[in-house]
């Protein structure tokens, strides 16, 4: 996770974030609110026995979505570290973040891989937001968008050994969703998505059918709940190995009670208010972090 050192509104990003919203207070209030958002999450996260690494973002430059690391890079169990195509020229700054050193500095990294070159060609692939991995099974689903090109997203796949299953999806205006992850989870037990929001049928039934294939349970979520960041959730483990669900307030207090009885069979739900980070940012809890999957280096 990335401490926020300048936490606000992104224009650039709100061309194609339809989450974002504008607030009529001070960036000062705005950065405070989200710093006390960002520490009480760290802080139940934490109390769970999730173990949490916590980089501060540098002071210069402004980076306002530093808070959302898992965009620019992803880690793998082979000691593989990815940098990703970002869209907006001020999210490629949060690449001077002091999180690849940290990362070779407590895990073992063999390989930092960089795909930024495609940004030239203006083609991106903005890491775990455009990418929704089932690591027990490899498979990995998007949906297209301007930020998730289908043929970045299809070399990645085989580069990684996973198999690419690609869609569409659109919100309630029509326009297509920025990122994958504001319309599906995938957990080790169940898949939380917005099946509304897939508008060919064909794209859907085939969806459906490969979580049956792999033995997913499905959650569906409506586009109200889509907007309140349902699918904006991760599948985190404690330090005894037990299976958590975390999600903002916002999620949790949208989800039906029939529905939380579903996650609970499997997964105990964390929860913490994230408002003003998912206003202004438009984006949840899941952005919020950047799984870790290294072995830590021998003290």
């Amino acid at each position: 996770m990335v401490r926020p050192a300048h936490f606000g509104f992104n224009s650039e990003t709100a061309l194609d974030n339809t989450f974002q919203k504008r607030h009529q207070e001070s960036e000062l209030s705005i950065q405070r609110k989200a710093q006390e958002e960002f520490e009480l999450y760290s802080i139940k996260l934490k109390n769970a026995g999730v173990n949490i690494l916590i980089v501060n973002d540098l002071d210069s430059p402004v980076k306002p979505d530093a808070i959302f690391p898992n965009n620019w890079f992803s880690t793998h169990p082979d000691g593989s570290v990815y940098l990703y195509p970002m869209k907006t020229n001020n999210r490629r700054l949060e690449r001077q973040n002091p999180v690849l050193a940290t990362l070779e500095k407590k895990f073992n990294v063999l390989t930092i891989t960089d795909l930024t070159n495609s940004e030239e060609d203006d083609l991106f692939l903005e890491g775990t937001g455009s990418l929704i991995f089932n690591h027990i099974h490899k498979l990995c689903y998007a949906c297209i968008s301007k930020r998730t090109d289908k043929d970045l997203f299809i070399d990645h796949c085989k580069r990684l050994g996973y198999t690419p299953i690609a869609f569409n999806s659109v919100d309630l205006n029509g326009d297509e969703i920025y990122h994958t992850n504001v319309m599906m989870s995938v957990t080790s037990e169940f898949t939380i998505i917005c099946l509304e929001s897939i508008k060919s049928v064909q794209e859907r039934e085939d969806l459906l059918n490969h979580f049956k294939s792999y033995g997913q349970d499905i959650v569906k979520v409506s586009y109200e709940q889509m907007n309140n960041f349902c699918c904006n959730v991760l599948e985190l483990q404690d330090s005894e190995g037990k299976l958590i669900l975390s999600m903002s307030e916002r999620a949790f207090n949208s989800f039906t009670h029939e529905q939380k009885n579903k996650i609970q069979k499997t997964h105990k739900i964390l929860h913490s208010p994230l408002y003003t980070i998912e206003d202004i940012g438009g984006g949840g809890s899941r952005c919020m972090m950047a799984e870790i999957f290294l072995s830590p280096k021998t003290p």
